[in-house]
């Protein structure tokens, strides 16, 4: 399997590239800021035809690319309903203006074809198989995709802003709620396995028995408490 990812934009957001192999079709997973180029560079480095762009929730620094990015390959988006609205009004999905020099870098709007997740949606993509687990908190529509372990290659989870190394996403943000946050930590990231890559929407890589092991919050949700706030990354 070949992942491909760079952070990208003003707030570094992590964007994937997921194929079966190079020179094969992909799936691209959170196109952001500025995210355009560095997924063209990425396709033609490992000479990739994507087949979905696919969205760990709606915040304009996840999916401001996504235009664009679906435009020019005529390709599908696939979002969760509850943050759809956030394509073409993302300064809703924030409480507040994000800046007029910002917004005009930026292409609002929807692509031509947007598709809807739903929680345990199986989804068959490029030949791989994603799990998709609905994870609000960080926003109301956000959602996970899991891959499942295979031959030498441990599971791949891609937890958008729920779950970052040593920390979570914010939950200040409209849709945001701690006790959201907190359910989703629980049921979706500790059930499981430690061996499980988390690939997040920012910052490094880490693992499920890392975190399990060193986050104060998922150790606390672990433990049936609550949680206290400490430095988050994002929006």
């Amino acid at each position: 399997m070949l992942i491909a990812g760079f952070p990208a934009g003003a707030w570094g957001t992590n964007c994937y590239l997921v194929a079966p192999a190079a020179g094969e079709e992909c799936v691209i997973i959170d196109p952001g800021h500025q995210a355009t180029e560095g997924v063209e560079q990425a396709l033609k480095k490992h000479r990739l035809k994507p087949v979905a762009v696919v969205l760990t929730h709606g915040h304009i620094d996840h999916v401001a690319s996504v235009v664009p990015v679906c435009g020019a390959h005529d390709v599908p988006a696939w979002i969760h309903p509850e943050d759809r609205y956030m394509m073409s009004d993302p300064e809703k999905a924030l409480g507040r203006s994000i800046g007029m020099p910002l917004m005009g870098e930026l292409t609002v709007g929807e692509p031509d074809d947007v598709r809807e997740l739903s929680d345990g949606a199986a989804l068959r993509l490029a030949g791989l198989d994603f799990s998709v687990a609905h994870a609000p908190g960080h926003t109301k529509g956000s959602v996970t995709f899991r891959m499942p372990e295979a031959a030498d290659v441990p599971s791949v989870f891609f937890s958008g802003d729920l779950l970052f190394a040593g920390s979570i996403g914010r939950t200040d943000l409209p849709g945001g709620d701690m006790d959201d946050m907190l359910d989703s930590l629980g049921r979706v990231c500790l059930p499981l396995d430690d061996s499980t890559v988390v690939l997040s929407g920012h910052g490094p890589q880490t693992t499920i028995g890392q975190e399990r092991a060193t986050n104060p919050y998922l150790r606390q949700v672990a433990a049936g408490q609550g949680a206290n706030p400490a430095p988050r990354r994002g929006m």
